[in-house]
């Protein structure tokens, strides 16, 4: 069994109290679409290579009216990352002990005027600590509107802390949200950042300031766009769009190896491909 220290206590009730806010949120939505769709949470464990416990998590699926499939898991997990995999990882390469918790979201929407989004915040303890994590906007029909009401609010986030955060962790994000085999970006964009270590009381408030800037902007934009009428041709750009980014979650995101090489839960790793996607 994990037993975290004070450090890791914090941010492990942290994403799970942020898990809980987001999540009835996204019920409320529901509920004022006529849908009475809610949560589903179910509990997984993890065994350490080493045999021992190695943590786990909670993955809350719901499929309802409005969010065709969305998933909020929450997962604390440690223990020892295996062979070459452990270089790749900040602080782990001359010790491969490890400590990590987190939330991750993905939520893909029945009407392709309401964009998909992504959310991450995470904390992960080697011989080193640090905060990483972002959102990001992932519209299939984009709206200048949506796009830069997202940007304002993850960059106001951003200003109360650093004002050199916004401009460096948005750079990131459009680096790191690319799809270099289709040569475009997954979606317009948001804040992407990762070892964040210098002052751990500094860093744990931004990150805390960025999961509540998303529950802020990204409900207000699902609302302002969930009874917006749209035809086949639209459903149809949404469907493609979708292939484009299965193709970079599978093939680029650090997420999914980072599940895949601890040995998460498989469902809750691959819970951000969409439920129905299409290649022309």
């Amino acid at each position: 069994m994990i037993e975290p220290d004070e450090q890791q206590q914090r941010a492990r009730t942290w994403f799970e109290s942020l898990r809980t806010a987001i999540c009835a949120e996204f019920e409320a939505i529901e509920a004022e679409a006529g849908s009475d769709a809610k949560f589903e949470y179910i509990a997984w464990d993890r065994t350490d290579p080493s045999g021992a416990p190695g943590g786990g998590g909670v993955r809350g699926a719901m499929k309802g009216k409005v969010f065709e499939k969305v998933g909020v898991n929450v997962s604390t997990v440690g223990g020892t990352f295996e062979g070459e995999f452990a270089k790749s990882i900040h602080g782990a390469g001359e010790d491969p002990k490890f400590f990590a918790t987190g939330i991750s979201l993905v939520a893909h929407m029945a009407n392709p005027h309401v964009p998909a989004v992504h959310m991450n915040t995470r904390f992960l303890t080697t011989t080193r600590r640090w905060f990483g994590g972002g959102a990001d906007l992932n519209p299939p029909l984009p709206r200048a509107e949506d796009t830069e009401e997202f940007h304002a609010v993850l960059k106001a986030a951003c200003d109360g802390h650093d004002p050199a955060h916004y401009p460096r962790f948005k750079q990131w994000a459009d680096e790191y949200f690319y799809i270099p085999h289709r040569k475009v970006h997954r979606g317009v964009g948001g804040i992407f950042y990762d070892h964040l270590e210098k002052d751990w009381e500094a860093d744990f408030a931004f990150t805390q300031d960025v999961g509540r800037a998303f529950l802020e902007v990204y409900p207000r934009i699902v609302r302002r766009r969930m009874g917006t009428a749209f035809g086949e041709a639209d459903r149809q750009r949404q469907l493609e769009w979708r292939g484009r980014y299965t193709e970079f979650n599978l093939i680029y995101d650090r997420g999914t190896l980072f599940g895949l090489k601890t040995g998460g839960n498989i469902d809750a790793i691959l819970m951000s491909l969409p439920p129905l996607a299409a290649w022309s």
